[in-house]
């Protein structure tokens, strides 16, 4: 049954529009927890949400200034990484909208589903990820 499925999908060009719908939900999932996760990461890094340490002794005070600053400089990083996470998801939904979804960039065969439910914002298939990891 699984050899199948599997010629079945090297002979399709593209997924069915059912299939799209199915894969957008996903990703419209993933993107409403992403931005939630955008905002406060982006709160904790600008201190919109400040419980400072304005009425600790000054020792403490100084310590945990450093560690702010390093947890600044780690959330900044994670928001921008978080933000490029979002476009990647919102440039899926533009691939679904055009019907061009789930085909590898490279390649032109169809991306496994299984990846696409895991990786629902994946432009390449398992084969092309791993000839592109060999040549680093």
């Amino acid at each position: 049954m699984k050899k199948v499925d599997t010629n079945e999908q090297n002979k399709k060009t593209r997924y069915f529009d059912k299939e799209l719908e199915e894969f957008k939900e996903i990703i419209l999932q993933k993107l409403e927890k992403a931005r939630r996760d955008l905002i406060m990461l982006t709160e904790a890094y600008t201190n919109s949400n400040e419980h400072g340490t304005n009425d600790t002794s000054p020792t403490f005070k100084v310590l945990e200034e450093g560690y702010q600053v390093l947890s600044k400089e780690e959330n900044s990083r994670l928001a921008a990484r978080q933000q490029k996470f979002i476009t990647s998801l919102e440039n899926a939904l533009i691939r679904i909208e055009n019907k061009t979804y789930g085909i590898c960039r490279v390649t032109g065969k169809l991306i496994s589903k299984e990846r696409l439910k895991i990786v629902p914002h994946a432009t390449l298939s398992i084969d092309a990820k791993l000839k592109q990891s060999q040549k680093r």
